[in-house]
């Protein structure tokens, strides 16, 4: 593709880094911006800019944050003995949408995928024992996609988790094998989550 301005060239190679984007789209984007106001240009570049310098994750259950801790670890309306533990912060905006659940959640930051050099020392397994030590926890869900490297992960912190005495569970498969959950509709996601069973039972499912 040639271009009549190398600012032009370089706005559109930085607009194609972003997924699912080629260089046609990243065109158009960068058309778009310019055609825009100054001032809405430079609102979006300092949106931006600001969400990658101030993001937190919450030092609680690891979900993205404007504080310290989270809105939901922080509210006294959630249920803190019931913990939902998923791969990453999509996995929650999918399950809060369904509005079906009304406890707390832990992000691991991944799934165990050895294939990619990802083990359990590389997610968010650590502190979750260490929440379990602190907190009267009833029940453990795990809300984790119908993968084998979700699979892995559940198996894994089952084992991991077996010493406490509580509830360890997993959402219903509703979801199709090979499904992850932020492309699950909210209907289907919200009734796996409430017909949830016991994770020794889904093994012999």
């Amino acid at each position: 593709m040639n271009f009549s301005s190398k600012l032009l060239e370089d706005a559109v190679a930085e607009f194609a880094k972003l997924p699912g984007v080629g260089q046609k789209t990243a065109l158009r984007l960068v058309l778009h911006m310019l055609n825009r106001d100054k001032e809405e240009v430079q609102k979006f570049s300092s949106t931006i800019s600001k969400l990658r310098n101030e993001i937190q994750f919450c030092q609680t259950c690891h979900n993205i944050a404007d504080q310290a801790v989270c809105e939901i670890c922080s509210s006294h309306k959630r249920d803190h003995g019931l913990i939902c533990v998923v791969e990453d912060t999509r996995d929650v905006m999918a399950i809060e949408n369904t509005n079906q659940y009304n406890g707390v959640y832990h992000v691991l930051g991944g799934l165990i995928s050895p294939m990619d050099g990802i083990g359990p020392a590389d997610l968010q397994v650590d502190t979750l024992v260490e929440r379990l030590k602190d907190v009267q926890v009833k029940e453990i869900i795990f809300a984790l996609s119908a993968t084998m490297e979700g699979d892995t992960t559940i198996f894994y912190l089952h084992k991991r988790l077996k010493q406490f005495n509580i509830n360890i569970s997993t959402i219903a498969r509703g979801i199709a094998f090979g499904g992850e959950l932020e492309y699950v509709d909210e209907i289907t996601l919200g009734r796996s989550i409430v017909t949830r069973v016991p994770y020794e039972n889904s093994l012999s499912g």
